[in-house]
């Protein structure tokens, strides 16, 4: 296996494990799936951290079936009043996460002063910003990728991109070689960083910087789908360029028994054998 396994636990500083989520059922349903495997294989409580920003009907669904073990805690909701009103999404998400960070360093200091202490805390893609709180506490931190290790990857490659280029993304003369990948165009990396006169272009370059203050990244994704990634990445982890990647995927979305997804469920039953593309975003 390419991807290194978990790291063994010698010693536990509690038995609690923080995670952070960011808006979007994207990030959400994912982290909660983490929390629920945490709890259930490995003995552990945990606490989902939300932003009150962004809680919806949604949210109070995911979060209705999970174990009594896992705990839900919003952040105190912040102003983004003086964004632009044709600020991006992302823009919105991220400044969320930022501003939010005095009310994260309360909450993961009250809970180091519980009985359970915390034992480790989770960032997923967008919150690494917060991995700094978690440093200054003390808390061992690692990132939840809910992509695939070429995401990650990609997202850790741009600061040498913004570095050492000066034209926009799109408009790169070459392919981009990331380690284990496929090359693609500039055109192909997320659409965020396709304009660098846009805030949210600063914005996700540092959070490419902001991953390196991980001891590790927990990706979902598994070997036989990334082999080539994996090996490449763990060759420059182990150089000490980035953090080491654990490989614990994949993470599907439990059947919800809506009437749409059985819909699509049968459709897909209905289609010719091999005459369905699955893409993977």
């Amino acid at each position: 296996m390419a991807i290194e396994s978990a790291p063994a636990r010698n010693e536990r500083r509690g038995q609690h494990v923080v995670l952070l989520a960011s808006p979007g059922a994207g990030h959400l349903l994912p982290v909660a799936e983490l929390a629920r495997r945490i709890v259930e294989h490995d003995g552990f409580t945990a606490t989902i951290v939300t932003h009150t920003n962004f809680s919806s009907a949604e949210h109070s669904s995911t979060f209705s079936s999970l174990p009594p073990s896992i705990s839900i805690a919003a952040l105190p909701e912040v102003s983004v009043d003086d964004l632009p009103a044709d600020a991006r999404v992302e823009t919105r998400i991220l400044t969320v996460v930022r501003r939010a960070l005095p009310h994260l360093r309360d909450l993961l200091r009250s809970l180091l002063d519980s009985p359970a202490g915390v034992a480790v805390f989770l960032s997923d893609l967008l919150s690494p910003r917060a991995l700094a709180v978690a440093a200054e506490l003390g808390i061992p931190r690692y990132v939840f990728c809910t992509s695939n290790l070429m995401c990650l990857t990609s997202f850790l490659h741009n600061p040498v991109l913004d570095r050492t280029t000066t034209c926009e993304f799109r408009d790169l003369p070459g392919p981009v070689l990331l380690p284990g990948c496929v090359p693609l165009h500039g055109s192909d990396l997320v659409d965020p960083v396709q304009d660098r006169a846009n805030p949210v272009y600063r914005l996700v370059i540092e959070m490419g910087l902001d991953y390196l203050r991980a001891d590790g990244f927990l990706v979902n994704t598994f070997d036989a789908m990334e082999h080539d990634t994996a090996v490449a990445f763990k060759e420059l982890s182990d150089k000490g360029v980035y953090p080491p990647a654990y490989a614990v995927g994949p993470f599907v979305r439990s059947p919800s028994g809506k009437a749409a997804n059985d819909a699509c469920i049968r459709w897909l039953d209905d289609q010719p054998d091999g005459s369905v593309l699955y893409s993977c975003s």
